[in-house]
């Protein structure tokens, strides 16, 4: 189990409730002559602010603007050089970003005079961004209204390797503008596209409810640049974007910013409101209340018995894809004791041999013709194109989840695709698999959602969503190809990978790659009901995570594995399990339990595939409950 942190839609710096309160107190006596002294010549001129302005009303998929060179190059040189040799950053991590991340800046002002001998540069620069000329500036720019100088929101974010933010639209309280100032690493060094840490701006389209919701995929990508200054006025409904992976480092190479939000003129500023209007449209994070899935109620209810043998006709049938193992009595009665005990169960090698001798090349090829093999991109993000021609499409909107999902095509299918199908049309949502769930979970499935998933590497993922009213079971088949290994490769300790037991695993097992699927414990209310925590897995034993029980297809399943112990301080988590191949993960989901799966890193060796049901079911009652 990985560490926890407690999260926003859109990354926010830490802090506690003392610099709450100190944030909104602070205030700088820098004359207004010292601030203009401190922007790139000519920032003010009315020229300039003319052409900004006329440029910003111009721009889409929303409105933004690119100031090129904001700051004296020296004082921003100065400004890189306190931030990493004099600032303490964090890494966090949650079902929406991975980034290494400062307190808030705001805090300065409330260091001893020793301390703040420290960053003078950085302090020079918070109160630049913050003075009056510069909101008014920013004010003429976009016409967004007054702007706060006593309320900042501000930290210094690292991207390094692997470091991501997800899809969302910053709306959050009385934000009024976004912004960042890039200082890519190292100095004087351009920074390449095929790196990654693009700004990802997205085009609306209407969703089925009529609400404007971000497309699959993004219509520009700003690279980062040296002193590189790029805003937007935060409206929900527009302004979605998000920020690529980086795929470089370990060189010095990080996508270095400093980010924040101009937020709405507070009590007591002037051009404060008292009574604003509420906005219309919910923000990405008020949607992520529900996933609102389609079901498809069974149209006949049948005779199911829990307690009672699997048909003899549903055994012939499902003979046909299940490892038989799991069709015997003995071991279906087992499991069952084992999922009403612990209301998860990891089930291994659940299809049948014959079907996964021809799934698993064949999704491996998929990958390889589709260009997204780990050996054609080598660790590079992929386009949004990839994958989605054939039978695949991509499904959205990014603010919720993005991942590919099986179309009808008049094409030739792929011999996996045709698995797959079966799989998802015929078998899960089938009689006999329903009455075999049924004898496995002592639950009566009433209606089901069935679709397979294709989390393509650097680009798919689900955020965390959770049903506030009602439980649900999940059945997840995992059908991710394993990394491969050479049998001549050798680590750097002279050992061969493929034979070599007691190492540490890798690749998808050490959650290097994400695409783990988590279930998380509903958020307490706090001051943003959107904040809850979300656990990473990298150590291998997460696999396990809340003593889900794990088979691996003998026939006696009385001597299973040991349950691994729920680590303390990742008490929010409730199970977390990495990508596998030919495993069923059976879930007894409770209301208002968040369930997401994690960013696929470009760096992963190939797609994150499964086969995913949720059923909406009924409780068995025994008799003497009546």
């Amino acid at each position: 189990m990985a560490h926890v942190h407690e999260r926003s839609p859109s990354l926010e710096p830490s802090s506690d409730s003392l610099l709450k309160r100190l944030k909104t107190t602070h205030s700088s006596s820098t004359s207004s002559a010292d601030h203009e002294l401190r922007f790139y010549t000519g920032l003010f001129g009315p020229e300039n602010v003319q052409q900004l302005h006329q440029a910003y009303a111009d721009s889409e998929p929303f409105k933004y603007a690119i100031i090129e060179k904001l700051f004296q190059d020296d004082l921003l040189k100065n400004v890189k050089d306190e931030c990493m040799n004099e600032l303490s950053f964090t890494e966090k991590e949650t079902d929406i970003y991975k980034v290494n991340q400062t307190g808030d800046l705001a805090s300065l002002s409330y260091l001893s005079e020793a301390q703040l001998a420290l960053f003078p540069n950085l302090v020079a620069l918070r109160d630049a961004l913050y003075s009056s000329e510069f909101r008014k500036f920013i004010q003429a720019a976009t016409g967004c209204g007054a702007l706060s100088g006593t309320k900042q929101d501000m930290s210094v974010n690292s991207y390094t390797q692997g470091c991501h933010l997800l899809n969302h639209d910053d709306v959050i309280g009385t934000r009024r503008v976004s912004y960042i100032l890039y200082m890519p690493l190292p100095y004087g060094e351009e920074w390449q596209k095929e790196w990654g840490g693009a700004l990802e701006l997205y085009p609306v389209q209407l969703g089925v409810d009529g609400i404007p919701e971000p497309e699959a995929a993004p219509c520009k990508a700003i690279p980062p640049s040296w002193n590189q200054f790029i805003f937007f006025e935060v409206q929900p409904g527009k302004s979605f974007h998000s920020v690529e992976e980086v795929v470089v480092g370990g060189d010095g190479r990080a996508r270095l910013s400093i980010s924040g939000w101009f937020h709405a003129a507070q009590q007591g500023e002037e051009g404060y409101q008292a009574d604003q209007a509420v906005p219309e449209l919910k923000s990405s994070r008020e949607q992520l209340t529900s996933s609102s899935t389609t079901f498809v109620t069974y149209p006949d209810s049948g005779s199911l018995y829990p307690d009672g043998p699997l048909r003899k006709e549903y055994v012939a049938y499902l003979l046909k894809f299940l490892n038989p193992v799991y069709l015997q009595p003995r071991t279906m009665m087992a499991l069952m004791a084992r999922f009403v005990a612990e209301s998860n169960i990891e089930l291994h090698h659940f299809l049948s041999a014959s079907l996964v001798s021809k799934l698993e090349p064949d999704l491996r090829r998929a990958d390889q013709a589709d260009g997204l093999d780990g050996k054609t991109r080598q660790g590079r993000i992929p386009p949004h194109t990839a994958g989605v021609s054939g039978a695949w499409s991509a499904r959205g909107p990014p603010h919720k989840w993005r991942y590919c999902t099986l179309k009808k095509t008049t094409e030739p299918p792929r011999e996996s695709d045709t698995i797959l199908r079966q799989l998802q049309d015929e078998v899960f949502p089938s009689d006999a698999f329903r009455a075999w769930l049924s004898i496995l979970t002592k639950l009566v499935p009433l209606s089901y959602a069935v679709e397979a998933r294709r989390f393509r590497p650097g680009l798919d993922y689900t955020l965390a969503t959770s049903e506030g009213d009602e439980s649900r079971l999940d059945v997840v088949l995992g059908l991710t190809p394993q990394a491969e290994v050479e049998e001549n490769e050798t680590r750097s300790n002279g050992k061969s990978k493929a034979n070599e037991k007691d190492e540490e695993p890798h690749g998808w097992q050490a959650g290097e790659w994400g695409g783990w699927e988590c279930y998380m414990a509903p958020h307490d209310e706090e001051d943003d009901p959107a904040v809850y925590r979300s656990g990473s897995s990298k150590k291998h034993q997460a696999n396990n995570a809340s003593g889900s029980q794990d088979h691996d297809g003998d026939d006696d399943v009385d001597d299973a594995g040991n349950r691994e112990q729920e680590d303390e301080e990742d008490e929010s988590t409730l199970l977390t399990v990495q990508p596998s191949f030919n495993r069923l993960l059976l879930v007894l989901r409770d209301e208002n339990v968040m369930r997401f799966v994690k960013y696929v890193s470009a760096a992963a060796a190939g797609s994150r595939w499964d086969l995913c049901a949720e059923f909406n079911v009924g409780m068995v009652q025994d008799e003497e409950e009546y």
